[in-house]
């Protein structure tokens, strides 16, 4: 967050304020992983919600804001067309919590077009914290069991994931000027973000019994959910360490210029 606020500092430097506007709406975050089809798939989708800062650069094409978002993700074998995926039996839901700089471009002139395009491309901050319910039906967060054998001296190639990370989002919009003040928008936008454990599921099962010494049951409950759990399932493919997660966030945002507001007060 250090490295946002530094960067917004920047960008508000050199403004005049009659070139502010706000920004914020709603829409859904979709994700895309090891508990999902490929492509979009809606039975991964949650709520989404944020807001931003942003600053018309006097060329009028260039476009720089900085924000926060929310949005929640899911997903769960029980989607799965496949029948070996249904059978492994796993689920996640996660909260995601970001922060990012962006530069849009207008791809024409706003001060001819009341319709236009757009594209932004940034970099931000993210948290997520994947969760799921055991037998019990009580609620467990994934990371620190480590589920396949993330920590453990016997997997010294696996460290426990971090659960805040750097991302880059991008991604295409089409404003429409509804007012001389208001701008209605529909964004949608993709987010890179380097890691395979938005969904706490990456590469091959750890040995139950050695995740139930070290970690607990829970943990060996968790990370395999199908019949009891034996040494033979251990090195048994669990995810797709070669695809990386992913997620999107896409709605309708409403974008409020200030020109005047401060006008008033110079």
């Amino acid at each position: 967050m250090k490295l946002l606020t530094v960067a917004f500092m920047f960008i508000a430097s050199g403004c005049f304020a009659q070139q502010w506007q706000i920004e914020a709406g709603g829409g859904i975050t979709g994700y895309s992983g090891d508990l999902s089809r490929p492509g979009i798939n809606f039975k991964t989708v949650g709520p989404s919600f944020g807001a931003n800062v942003k600053y018309l650069m006097p060329n009028n094409f260039v476009v720089l804001r900085a924000g926060l978002n929310f949005g929640k993700v899911q997903g769960d074998d029980k989607y799965s067309k496949d029948a070996g995926l249904v059978s492994r039996n796993l689920n996640f839901k996660t909260n995601i919590l970001e922060g990012s700089v962006a530069a849009e471009i207008n791809l024409a002139d706003p001060t001819v077009y009341d319709g236009l395009p757009y594209i932004f491309v940034g970099l931000g901050v993210f948290h997520f914290n994947p969760y799921t319910y055991d037998k019990n039906n009580t609620k467990v967060f994934l990371q620190p069991l480590g589920t396949e054998g993330q920590g453990l001296s016997e997997y010294p190639n696996r460290p426990m994931y971090k659960t805040t990370k750097m991302f880059i989002p991008i991604g295409l919009g089409w404003k429409f000027k509804a007012s001389e003040r208001i701008d209605l928008i529909y964004e949608w936008g993709f987010r890179y973000i380097n890691t395979d454990y938005l969904d706490d599921v990456s590469s091959t099962y750890a040995d139950p019994q050695v995740l139930l010494a070290k970690r607990g049951p829970t943990a060996a409950e968790l990370s395999f959910r199908q019949n009891k759990p034996s040494a033979g399932i251990a090195g048994h493919i669990r995810g797709n360490p070669d695809a990386k997660d992913w997620y999107y966030m896409t709605g309708i945002k409403v974008c409020i210029k200030l020109g005047d507001v401060f006008d008033d007060y110079q």
